[in-house]
């Protein structure tokens, strides 16, 4: 319990603007770029001399938020890098490939795959262009298409960089260790509720660790990571009853904590190819301490069930 309340409460990051070293010839993708957690990410490598593609359903809102980042404080530094909207909607499956096909035509590598972008507790019934509840949609089949579809990409950056480097992120949350499901569920979170949306948000906070663990599995030369980036002030709590945001005001951070939670993910010379599949939390630590009854639900093959599950829904998208 003590590591659960310290992700309320956590020690100082130490990956931030300040100690980030020039990230000058890597090649990063993040999706939901332009708010929240994945703004402050876009920024920090971008002004770290990366290339950065913000990916995002709304081009508008991308592209606002890339002059944003050109013009904040930071930007007169000379170790500015480049920034690139990419269009794609995680809730359409059939946006993916147009998106990697524009992605490829471009890059030769890619460094750290960040699925940052996510959905929390839709109005009830709320469904994907593909018909599945939205929340499995968003959190893990669009992230696992994606993240199919780039990994040739991935292979090869991994191939001609330092062992470790090349990563792959996906996002849960706070909520993975202070709710419980039945055994049962753990190996049918691809079943959603019909109406309890907090438990659907649940059951995809899960798949993304399950995902993580089962594609590190697959793919020995990338690193494959599920984080908590942290309580946060961010757009992602809309959904939720006005009360509940204000109750829980004093325990939220600002978005760029998160940001430094990915980071230390992503770029964090302390972890390497050994650490796949593992656990991460606020400000970047890992998890000492994963969830036994998940875990045991990975060992008993609820993972590899649902990432067959995702590779069914998936398939017809990749061509």
């Amino acid at each position: 319990m003590g590591t659960s309340w310290s992700q309320f409460f956590p020690p100082t990051p130490q990956l931030t603007e300040s100690t980030l070293p020039n990230q000058q010839g890597k090649v990063f993708l993040i999706t939901g770029g332009y708010s929240g957690v994945g703004l402050e990410l876009c920024s920090l490598l971008y002004h770290a001399g990366g290339r950065v593609y913000l990916a995002g359903r709304d081009k508008q809102k991308g592209e606002a938020a890339i002059e944003t980042i050109k013009q904040s404080s930071s930007s007169s530094s000379s170790s500015s890098g480049e920034i690139t909207f990419l269009y794609l909607s995680l809730s359409d499956l059939s946006t993916i490939k147009p998106a990697v096909d524009a992605f490829t035509a471009t890059e030769s590598r890619l460094d750290v795959l960040f699925n940052n972008a996510g959905v929390s507790n839709p109005p009830p019934g709320s469904v994907s262009a593909q018909s599945h509840e939205l929340q499995l949609a968003t959190n893990c089949l669009g992230p696992y298409l994606l993240t199919q579809l780039l990994l040739p990409t991935l292979n090869h950056t991994a191939s001609i960089s330092a062992p470790g480097s090349v990563r792959v992120t996906f996002t849960s949350s706070i909520v993975v260790d202070f709710q419980t499901l039945p055994t049962q569920e753990l190996f049918a979170l691809h079943v959603p509720h019909p109406s309890a949306q907090q438990q659907n948000y649940l059951h995809s906070k899960i798949g993304n660790w399950f995902l993580a663990h089962e594609l590190d599995r697959e793919n020995p030369a990338v690193t494959f990571l599920v984080l908590n980036p942290g309580n946060l002030k961010t757009a992602l709590t809309r959904h939720l009853p006005a009360i509940v945001p204000f109750l829980v005001a004093p325990l939220l951070y600002h978005a760029k904590m998160g940001a430094y939670t990915a980071l230390w993910a992503g770029l964090s010379t302390d972890l390497s190819l050994e650490d796949g599949g593992g656990y991460i939390i606020p400000w970047g630590r890992r998890h000492p301490s994963p969830k036994g009854d998940i875990v045991r639900a990975i060992e008993g093959g609820a993972a590899t069930r649902f990432v067959g599950f995702c590779e069914e829904e998936t398939r017809e998208y990749r061509a």
